[in-house]
């Protein structure tokens, strides 16, 4: 007996203190984790506010050491820093415009530190002929997602959107609310901290909208994403190795898997944020529905493009100063959101295909898409027309290097057969299936949608038990060997 004691207990020890890269809101220890938590949480929930969101935070620090180890202590230094600095600047009748500016440096300083200094080198080593090797630096989990939102809080308060007056801990709690801290969305201050302060929310139905989009997250990234990932994993490490069908095949895949899997994320943030009462935006909306470049913007990762229109291309100009600076803002803006995800050309050349399309489709606006009547036959090219350039950008998002996506698209192009489509069909007949079932959900209409989740909110107890244990049993029968890593998280 006192052995199996001391093995809970090594255990329990090992768990707390065991930093753990593949740590995530869909593993077992953090379900488990937060069931604990959770319990805890609606008792403490009935006692002070500031008790409550002392605990959360504690949770949060405590997911983000899980992620990160000894770089979680970023977080804490970038919300001391960035909550001092920004009740200094409003303190101060002078040189606000400086301050700001000095904020927003040093916020992104760590980031650009940890994400871009590599390829900074590579860059140097290429103008010059040197041969710097790069430097070991992890990427601390979550750090373009935290420092964006640091940022866009100070600005707010510089602009007069929102109150100087926030506390440390609460703002403590908006900065590392452990939902958004590893892949977000980017919540914005006016959103969360009013929320906060007022405690969580009694909305009626809010927590089991919290569940609904805990399961449809599930559903996204643990039985859809991880299912079809391996095959497309294989394809894009080696497209020369299959056939231009079964290529194509890899890049419909990722295409579906990299929704699946970001969407998937959101709605289980926002869903285990509904849970604890707090109210979120969401963050997609159908994008593989979209007829043109702007709608796609509009529908994918709206957390992040509307944060690009809101402090990079709006203060640039936006669309105020002329056509050729409209377009140039447009481009411009698309490149610093590929870099944004990553350290790579492959990223800047993704960000450029969208700026270019931008683009072209404002230019055709005015020459003449207006004119165009809106019928169903001109739906069906727009759309047919926006899925292929998506599936197109995506080949440069998630190769390796430019060799093999170029690679991918002359298979395709020189290799493609339906010969061999029956063959493809007999040996991965439930791929297809899942692919299938995936792009088929994603076309259903959003009051539909919304529809759904009504019936599921207003549905008895037990529907709602049944509804989880199916969609548990199903992710746990198509489970690959491993949970496969969050696509966003490295971002």
């Amino acid at each position: 007996m006192t052995t199996d004691i001391n093995t809970i207990l090594q255990s329990l020890t090992d768990f707390l203190v065991t930093p753990d890269k593949g740590w995530s809101l869909c593993t077992f220890p953090f379900l488990v984790a937060f069931v604990i938590f959770f319990a805890l949480y609606i008792a403490i929930c009935k006692t002070r506010r500031s008790i409550a969101a002392t605990y959360v935070v504690a949770f949060s620090l405590f997911f983000a050491w899980k992620a990160n180890g000894i770089l979680m202590l970023l977080l804490p230094a970038t919300t001391l820093f960035s909550w001092w600095a920004t009740r200094r600047m409003m303190s101060k009748e002078h040189h606000r415009r400086l301050r700001l500016a000095a904020i927003i440096i040093v916020d992104l300083a760590p980031l650009v530190y940890f994400k871009y200094t590599n390829f900074l080198v590579s860059i140097f080593n290429e103008i010059v002929k040197s041969n710097f090797g790069p430097f070991e630096i992890l990427l601390p989990v979550g750090i373009s997602f935290y420092t964006f939102q640091a940022i866009s809080y100070s600005i707010d308060v510089y602009k007069g959107k929102y109150p100087p007056d926030t506390t440390l801990l609460d703002y403590a709690f908006y900065l590392t609310f452990f939902p958004l801290l590893m892949a977000g969305p980017i919540t914005r201050a006016e959103v969360l901290l009013p929320q906060i302060k007022a405690g969580n929310s009694d909305k009626p139905g809010l927590a089991y909208k919290g569940l609904w989009l805990i399961l449809i997250g599930l559903i996204k990234k643990g039985l859809i994403a991880d299912y079809i990932a391996e095959y497309n994993n294989w394809i894009f490490d080696d497209p020369t190795g299959y056939s231009g069908f079964e290529d194509l095949m890899g890049v419909f895949g990722f295409t579906l898997q990299i929704y699946c899997d970001f969407s998937g994320y959101s709605d289980m943030a926002i869903g285990l944020a509904a849970l604890m009462g707090y109210e979120l935006r969401d963050n997609f909306n159908f994008p593989y529905q979209s007829l043109n470049p702007q709608e796609f913007w509009r529908r994918w990762h709206i957390a992040l493009s509307t944060w690009f229109r809101d402090y990079l291309y709006i203060p640039m100009g936006g669309n105020r100063r002329g056509l050729l600076r409209t377009y140039f803002n447009n481009f411009f803006t698309m490149i610093v959101a590929g870099l944004w995800h990553g350290a790579s050309w492959m990223f800047i050349i993704w960000g450029a295909m969208h700026g270019v399309a931008l683009v072209v489709h404002k230019i055709c606006r005015r020459l003449f898409l207006d004119r165009v009547p809106n019928t169903i036959p001109v739906k069906v090219v727009s759309w047919t027309l926006m899925f292929i350039f998506i599936n197109i950008s995506w080949i440069f998002f998630r190769a390796h290097d430019i060799p093999t996506a170029l690679a991918l698209m002359q298979r395709i192009a020189t290799d493609f057969s339906f010969d061999y489509f029956l063959p493809f069909v007999k040996a991965r007949s439930l791929w297809i299936a899942v692919v299938a079932l995936g792009l088929e959900l994603h076309s259903i209409r959003s009051e539909d949608y919304h529809w759904m989740q009504e019936k599921f909110i207003a549905s008895p107890w037990i529907v709602k038990l049944f509804a989880f244990i199916v969609v548990l049993q199903l992710v746990i029968s198509f489970r690959q060997d491993s949970v496969q890593p969050f696509i966003y998280a490295q971002f």
